[in-house]
């Protein structure tokens, strides 16, 4: 999946992999989007996983005209660290600065799926330069994995973003963000700034009640329910145009048109 490599300067500082697209012409004056994927279901990854989000990337950049990032957060596949969620979602806010500082970018947006959207969420209440985020199929809040961190310990292992010779230094931190970051929060610190959330009626991992606790929290969100979608809506069509087509009107409304 890389071509690309950025700074995460919190704990030190961590190079993290990435795909970056840049459209024809170059990357500066145009607009920018972070990618989030979600979380890697078991070994190799699930469908919400990286694999595929280069196709988006380069999608967006030649049909649209903007500069697309997708990071590897810490832990994933050669980027440096171990997964944690305030981590990854420190990692999501240096990818949106990389986007404006050292790409050019005119104006960036956060987008993600599963878990990633949530962190697109919360990363753009955190950052008043991020225009507004979408999230398509992402939890309101991290709930069941802090009811039980040592079992996602565990997972996250078995998903290869925490090495088995790593532990965090600071479990009890480690696990404390797993109740601090929840997009249901962050969507209110958001607003007035655009939100969409888009959730399948048959989702079988989040339910669908995730996604209008989100907008009732921002006030203002634009809501798409998609008819018997599931969870992975990276691979549906409806998903993704409804995605473009939000892009392309944050596009057009940041030029002021």
């Amino acid at each position: 999946m890389s071509n690309h490599s950025f700074r995460s300067e919190e704990d030190g500082g961590l190079t993290l992999a990435a795909h970056l697209e840049r459209p024809t012409g170059g990357a500066r004056g145009r607009p920018g989007v972070v990618i989030c994927h979600g979380f890697p279901a078991g070994e190799g990854g699930g469908a919400n996983s990286p694999a595929t989000f280069p196709e988006l990337a380069a999608r967006i950049a030649r049909e649209m005209g903007w500069v697309a990032l997708v990071p590897a957060p810490r832990g994933m596949p050669g980027s440096d660290g171990f997964f944690s969620l305030d981590g990854w979602l420190e990692d999501v806010l240096a990818a949106a600065r990389h986007l404006l500082d050292d790409q050019g970018a005119s104006g960036v947006w956060t987008a993600g799926f599963g878990t990633g959207g949530a962190l697109a969420v919360c990363a753009a209440a955190a950052d008043e330069r991020i225009g507004g985020a979408a999230t398509l199929a992402g939890p309101a809040d991290f709930a069941d994995w802090a009811a039980n961190p040592r079992r996602l310990l565990l997972h996250a292992r078995d998903a290869g973003v925490i090495r088995e010779d790593a532990h965090p230094d600071d479990f009890d931190r480690w696990t404390r963000a797993l109740s601090s970051v929840a997009a249901e929060r962050a969507a209110d610190a958001l607003a007035p700034r655009p939100l969409l959330v888009v959730h399948g009626t048959d989702d079988e991992v989040v339910p669908p009640l995730d996604a209008r606790a989100v907008v009732a929290a921002h006030g203002g969100g634009d809501l798409r329910l998609i008819e018997r979608a599931g969870h992975h809506l990276r691979h549906d069509p409806r998903a993704i145009a409804i995605l473009l087509g939000w892009l392309d009107r944050q596009r057009r409304l940041a030029d002021g048109g």
